[in-house]
């Protein structure tokens, strides 16, 4: 039986848990949320991403978006890259 719609996170003891962005039936994490779900630090999800679109195994244009966020204080407007590493899904946030 298919389940269309849900998301199931194994979280072992001790773990991190990941509040993610859903758009359109995909998952957009941030670098930061990809380092912490993969277990690693940012600059090597920027290694591998820089790696991903250079190689052409995925497009930038389809599978990140850049969203703009207030701050914590509300006096600067942010600007944040989500992506989705999902190649059949069109960049449509």
């Amino acid at each position: 039986m298919k389940v269309e719609g849900e998301i199931i996170l194994y979280q072992p003891e001790n773990s991190t848990q990941l509040e993610v962005r859903i758009e359109n039936e995909t998952v957009w994490l941030t670098q930061n949320q990809l380092a912490e779900l993969f277990g690693t630090k940012r600059p090597a999800i920027t290694k591998h991403l820089k790696n991903i679109y250079e190689s052409g195994e995925l497009s930038e244009d389809s599978t990140c978006s850049i969203l703009e966020h207030m701050g914590a204080n509300d006096l600067r407007l942010y600007q944040t890259k989500y992506y989705n590493l999902d190649h059949n899904c069109p960049n449509n946030f």
